[in-house]
């Protein structure tokens, strides 16, 4: 093989090796492929729907926000498989040095109970994401569920003694649940599960007032669509005066508000349910975990005009409110 004096690969040698590694330049590589094929596939459909019926049928309760991450802003499902993944893993270090078959076997029993809780959170937030995230998330879970099942055999089989079958199985499910998080990893990613579809609002409204039009043009307790700049808006006006505008486009995955039920203060999104409050956008019901950016208004003559309130403030707000 050619090499320079020094001894390393040359340029043109490596250049050549990096080539062969890594995928064309003008596509996306083998792997991506087949993920975006997947999602593009319905082949599951029908199990599927019946799937996501079941999960939102389960007498969840306000557990259901709970299981969501409504409390903590985010969903809690990414957190919760840390604690599984995190003793899985350390179990493999342990199985790979000598003298540590009962740490390696508890890890595994931790993990174990673990993932329970962490599936249970994962399948409320699948319930609600639209069907090509599903279809992914279905082939994430089926993994996981897989590894799970590894992993129970292996502990099975080191409380019987046998260690070597024991670290087989583990080993087995540790490359399983790591094609899981691939696979979790792209829907967080690229299909932006579980992220704030109305984060990008702050970074593209200007500062200021703005106006979206005469007070007249918006009818008492129906929700108007209107834009400030490249950002939709939802504009609400009440039977005492008081007008709300909140964006338009859901944080949980960018369902139109304007065309959701206005009743009792809140807003409801048409696509999954998320409820939001008029008066500063807190999501007081999931699936969103994010609260919803919002408007000060003001009336000049008979023109509405609003400004985009900052998210601190609406947080003070609604800590003063609760």
């Amino acid at each position: 093989m050619e090499r320079s004096l020094t001894g390393s690969l040359t340029p043109r040698r490596a250049a050549e090796a990096a080539r062969r590694l890594l995928p064309p330049s003008d596509g996306p590589g083998r792997v991506l492929r087949s993920v975006d094929r997947l999602e593009r596939w319905p082949g599951a459909d029908r199990l599927i729907g019946g799937i996501r019926a079941a999960v939102r049928a389960a007498p969840l309760g306000a557990g259901r926000d709970l299981l969501h991450g409504r409390w903590l802003g985010h969903p809690v499902h990414p957190l919760m498989v840390q604690l599984p993944l995190g003793t899985w893993l350390s179990a493999a270090v342990l199985d790979a040095l000598p003298g540590h078959r009962r740490g390696a076997r508890t890890l595994v029993g931790v993990g174990l109970a673990a993932a329970g809780p962490a599936a249970l959170a994962g399948w409320t937030d699948w319930a609600e994401l639209p069907r090509e995230q599903q279809r992914v998330g279905l082939v994430h879970a089926a993994a996981n569920v897989t590894a799970v099942a590894l992993y129970a055999a292996s502990y099975a089989a080191r409380r019987r003694g046998r260690a070597g079958r024991g670290k087989a199985l583990g080993f087995a499910g540790l490359s399983v649940v790591s094609v899981g998080g691939a696979l979790g990893g792209h829907l967080a990613y690229r299909q932006a599960s579980g992220a704030n579809h109305a984060e990008y609002v702050a970074h593209v409204t200007e500062a200021g007032w703005h106006a979206v039009g005469n007070l007249g043009d918006f009818p008492v307790g129906r929700a108007v669509r209107r834009h400030v700049g490249e950002v939709a808006v939802m504009v609400v006006r009440e039977d005492g005066g008081a007008v709300h505008v909140l964006a338009d486009r859901c944080s949980h995955m960018a369902g139109p508000l304007s065309e959701g039920d206005v009743e009792d203060g809140c807003v409801r999104c048409p696509w999954h349910g998320s409820v939001f409050r008029l008066a500063d956008g807190w999501n007081v019901r999931g699936p969103a975990t994010a609260p919803q950016p919002s408007f000060d208004t003001r009336v000049v003559g008979d023109r509405l005009e609003v400004r985009l309130r900052h998210l601190a403030e609406a947080g003070d707000d609604a800590g003063e409110a609760a």
